[in-house]
């Protein structure tokens, strides 16, 4: 006996062509905000920045100051362009170095 799952797949099939499979392309959308590590901001400062910038708790916001430093930059958050403008705007008025990537 087949399961519902089955029965729903082998009818959609009779209904859709191959040809009108539509596929998803990644999204496009997607950027990254990335903070490069400095010599001049401390620790806590780059935390407390995460914090209130970004909305992240303190453990994270901490983990993420550790790879800044120790892997020289790190993707502190993603989303579309309009959202992550102000919030890099935001940690460079603070003194931090941060840019959007693709």
């Amino acid at each position: 006996m087949l399961d519902k799952y089955t029965v729903l797949m082998t009818k959609q099939k009779e209904f859709v062509k191959e040809d009108e499979i539509l596929t998803l392309d990644p999204v496009k959308d997607e950027f990254k905000l990335v903070v490069h590590n400095d010599d001049h901001n401390t620790f806590d400062w780059v935390i407390k920045c995460f914090v209130q910038i970004l909305k992240h708790n303190t453990v994270q916001a901490e983990q993420l100051s550790y790879i800044v430093h120790f892997k020289g930059k790190a993707t502190v958050k993603s989303g579309s362009k309009k959202e992550l403008k102000p919030l890099k705007d935001a940690l460079v008025d603070r003194g931090l170095s941060a840019v959007i990537e693709d």
